[in-house]
């Protein structure tokens, strides 16, 4: 299990709690760290004790787990009838559509749901009512190896032809994987959606239905398997098997021309002395007009009551303070207009500021469908059949299109 934003921490479950008090809240957190000294309860503790110095007939008793563990923990604890009050997790449709969350407007301030960045508080909503908050965010770019780049004499792409120069070049120039495109399980539907965003294409279509096989994406599809995959271009792991965690692995080492990328990759590509540059991903005519942005979120569950607790507490967490720490802890963008105006404006934060120039204007996959999750495993499992020798685009989309129709009209 990743997160949506694709951290990948394996670290084990912990609670942490305060001292006696009227009222206890319980919040599941995952772990965005990857390793003990980073871990998020560090965050959490630091947080929790700053709010109960100031509300002491309140606990927060929280429990962090890794991703690998997060989901199900909170789906266990759902089912066993006893859930938070919150849980910071990766999805959340499926409890709002049994009516099992808090709507984001019964808790929060004003002032403070208004403050989240616009296209992520429409990806929490279900139906136009958000219940999903978000709380931790993150857009990809292109990421490009200066050195590799130098050396073949080439200038970094704006358009799918000059991506496809530059990697022809790479290939001359003994590069092993000129553009890495990992279309394997781990995270294919985020790579799969960044290519259908810069052919003009999408996940669903302009009233929200699904559109897999709409004739942008099979163009899409069509183009990277005959004009990058059919020619070599990816390297010598078919796409279908290869996943982000090695793509990135292959950037640290100096083996990758290009490849789409978080933040993460550039803290990656920084420990291991890799010059990299960063642009935005190129476009089938010209830069693409959107990126893929992605999201984590904040969810409460309405079993226990508390919700004017609950809702002092997120008030608290989404403070402009709250919000820049989490995001400059774990290399992420802040989900609030305040927190992003001042990492703007900061120096301390240039190495993310073009990933948030994208922002305003990428897009989220659907995660307000119940259907999504099913989805998003389909594609995982799929897509890299299309871009395969011998494989059919269109036949693959139209597939996957067929299974979320499906599944969009099982619930």
């Amino acid at each position: 299990m990743v997160s949506a934003l694709g951290m990948t921490a394996v670290l084990g479950g912990c609670g942490m709690t305060g001292g006696s008090a009227d009222l206890t809240l319980k919040l599941v957190a995952a772990d965005y760290g990857d390793n003990a000294a980073n871990s998020s309860r560090k965050y959490w503790d630091k947080l929790v004790k700053e709010y109960e110095a100031e509300h002491p007939d309140v606990e927060i008793d929280v429990s962090v787990y890794s991703w690998n563990d997060v989901d199900r923990k909170v789906r266990e604890m759902v089912a066993a009838g006893d859930p938070p009050d919150m849980a910071q997790i990766g999805a959340y449709a499926d409890y709002a559509a049994e009516n099992q969350l808090y709507k984001a407007d019964d808790l929060l301030s004003i002032p403070v749901q208004a403050d989240f960045v616009g296209q992520l508080a429409t990806a929490g909503q279900v139906k136009g009512v958000q219940y999903g908050m978000p709380f931790a965010s993150s857009t990809r770019v292109l990421f490009y190896n200066k050195t590799l780049f130098a050396k073949a004499g080439i200038t970094p792409p704006e358009t799918w032809e000059d991506l496809a120069d530059d990697a022809e070049a790479l290939k001359a120039d003994g590069v092993k994987y000129p553009y890495a495109l990992p279309l394997g399980p781990e995270e294919a539907q985020a790579e799969t959606m960044q290519w259908m965003l810069s052919g003009g294409g999408g996940y669903t279509d302009s009233v929200d239905s699904y559109g897999i096989d709409a004739p942008e994406n099979i163009d899409t599809f069509s183009w990277l398997k005959d004009d990058l995959v059919g020619k070599g271009l990816t390297g010598p792991v078919a796409p279908g098997e290869l996943n982000r965690a090695a793509a990135f692995a292959a950037f640290a080492k100096g083996e990758v021309g290009m490849l789409n990328g978080h933040p993460s990759l550039a803290k990656i590509a920084a420990k291991a002395g890799v010059k990299y540059g960063m642009v935005p991903t190129p476009g089938k005519e010209g830069t693409t007009s959107s990126t893929l942005g992605v999201a984590d979120w904040m969810t409460a569950f309405r079993k226990n009551g508390h919700r004017d607790q609950v809702g002092d507490f997120l008030d608290f967490v989404y403070s402009e303070k709250n919000v820049l720490a989490f995001s400059r802890e774990y290399d992420l963008l802040p989900v609030t207009s305040s927190a992003s105006s001042a990492m703007a404006a900061s120096g301390q934060d240039r190495h993310l500021r073009t990933f948030l120039d994208e922002l305003p204007s990428s897009e989220l996959y659907p995660a307000g469908k119940t259907s999504w999750a099913e989805v998003s495993a389909q594609v995982k499992q799929q897509i890299g059949k299309a871009v395969a020798p011998g494989g059919s685009p269109s036949g693959v989309l139209s597939r996957l299109q067929a299974e979320a129709s499906r599944a969009e009209n099982a619930e």
